[in-house]
């Protein structure tokens, strides 16, 4: 059996997270909102969803699977959640994750990507892994596009930051699908940029 996080692991991790966050507004909030494209504007409030079923996909398989990642990355994900908020406050955009429960989604696609991801999720700890996996591999790539769509500043610290969180997620899953001796093949990434990514060490953020 994994030895999982003790509580005052956790309770750490939940005070680092909500000083970062109080960071990443304080940083937002010395940069005045420009006006954004309509491709800035969408991309923030697709990244918003798309962070939030990371969120809860892990929530429901921690549930399911004693395995750490979906216990510390599950927290990791509502801190992204927070930053892409912070973003959407300081633009005045709608937030479209606002007051729905896990699980629930306004966007029909990632409604129906959320319920996949989690039904084959919970078929084993391996496919569980593995839909980790995907879920990381699909943020690293959309917060690139995402990245390479807009030049303000205050957007590009947050995907950034964002980034090197979803790489260490990645990392993190890539290790335990190594215990379990699964395999995986990208979806998003070439298979280049993620063994790159999976087999390299962890980065501060």
């Amino acid at each position: 059996m994994e030895q999982l996080v003790s509580p005052r692991f956790m309770q750490d991790r939940h005070q680092h997270r909500i000083e970062h966050i109080a960071a990443i507004r304080q940083r937002i909030a010395s940069q005045s909102a420009q006006p954004l494209s309509a491709e800035e504007e969408h991309d923030l409030l697709h990244m918003r969803e798309e962070e939030k079923i990371a969120r809860d996909v892990y929530l429901q398989l921690a549930e399911r699977w004693a395995l750490r990642p979906f216990l510390n990355i599950s927290g990791a994900e509502q801190a992204h959640m927070d930053a892409i908020a912070a973003l959407l406050d300081h633009y005045d955009l709608p937030d479209p994750a606002h007051d729905l429960p896990v699980g629930r989604f306004r966007t029909p696609d990632f409604q129906t990507l959320h319920d996949q991801l989690v039904a084959r999720g919970l078929r084993s700890a391996l496919d569980a892994i593995q839909v980790g996996l995907l879920i990381e591999e699909l943020d690293i790539f959309d917060l690139a596009q995402a990245k390479s769509r807009t030049r303000q500043p205050e957007i590009l610290s947050v995907y950034a930051d964002l980034e090197r969180g979803s790489r260490n997620h990645l990392r993190a899953f890539h290790r335990h699908l190594q215990q379990h001796r699964g395999e995986y093949v990208p979806q998003y990434m070439s298979l280049g940029d993620f063994e790159a990514v999976a087999w390299s060490e962890h980065e501060s953020c």
